[in-house]
């Protein structure tokens, strides 16, 4: 089990150290290659694993709704407690609901649970973006338009990928093929580009990342345990749901605040703390997934 933990961690760290490294001796327009993979390699994976008619999407219906309850539960469960410590909602609640499903997730759940596990780690994606950016920029900021949602390539692209499998439209296999590689781009370059944006990042608030490091993770599984006993769910999507759940808060957490101009170094340090918090969380995650999702026979 040691060894699985190891394969799949090893290589997502080791992408996000080269990506550290080399922001630390260059200083690349990181975010111009952000918008590339946003723009383009993003919703073509999304396109082509969503419009891939061997991957039956109403099979994933229930996975769907659960990763939309952790992420809106998480927020929920946590309001109380940031009134109570007195703490800017605004700034607070948004990195604890809306995690790192697309930077660490999909390429995580990949190298853990192989091929098989893309449709349901894209799944969880898709549903954590729209989440962000509908409801998570509602609450900065209640004046924001469903047109702008509505604009993003990567809607743009699950709506056409759902609309083409739910048809039954065939597509040609070396069309989804091309996709499926220019897609493949996106996973390796998540984790490259993660490493280079943490490094804009400091601990000036050490206090409230840490206790978000603990609080992100826990709230996800405050939410996601019963409805893994609830919920038809496979194994596989299981221990999808498992690993959504803890994930840390997204970079995009920190730009959005950036963009808002609502305490950016404080959101910072709840990312970063938070991400290195995954370095203990994620291990224990998976060794539960491995010995109890797939137990040896």
């Amino acid at each position: 089990m040691i060894g699985q933990i190891l394969a799949t961690l090893l290589p997502v760290f080791l992408i996000v150290g080269c990506g550290a490294a080399y922001g630390r001796f260059r200083t690349p327009d990181i975010r111009s290659l952000n918008t590339l993979n946003m723009e383009l390699f993003v919703p073509l994976l999304v396109f082509a694993v969503l419009a891939d008619r061997q991957a039956p999407l109403a099979d994933y219906a229930w996975l769907a709704a659960a990763a939309a309850a952790v992420v809106l539960g998480s927020g929920l469960v946590l309001w109380p407690l940031a009134k109570w410590l007195k703490l800017d909602t605004k700034v607070f609640l948004p990195p604890m609901m809306f995690n790192n499903s697309g930077n660490m997730g999909v390429p995580l759940l990949v190298l853990a649970f192989g091929e098989q596990a893309l449709p349901a780690a894209v799944v969880v994606f898709i549903v954590e973006m729209l989440l962000h950016f509908s409801v998570g920029l509602y609450m900065l900021d209640p004046r924001t338009s469903l047109w702008h949602l509505l604009r993003m390539p990567i809607v743009f692209a699950s709506l056409a990928g759902l609309t083409v499998n739910l048809g039954g439209v065939p597509l040609p296999g070396w069309l989804l093929e091309s996709m499926h590689m220019l897609g493949g781009v996106c996973i390796p370059l998540m984790l490259f580009a993660l490493g280079v944006r943490l490094l804009e990042i400091d601990f000036s608030d050490w206090r409230s990342g840490l206790l978000g490091a603990l609080l992100c993770p826990l709230s996800g599984l405050v939410i996601a345990l019963p409805l893994m006993v609830l919920l038809p769910l496979n194994p596989l999507q299981l221990a999808v749901l498992l690993v959504f759940a803890v994930l840390p808060p997204a970079v995009l957490n920190y730009l959005v605040a950036e963009q808002y101009q609502l305490a950016p170094q404080k959101v910072a340090s709840l990312v970063l703390i938070g991400n290195l918090g995954s370095l203990v969380v994620m291990p224990l995650t998976l060794a539960a997934a491995f010995a109890w999702l797939f137990p040896p026979v």
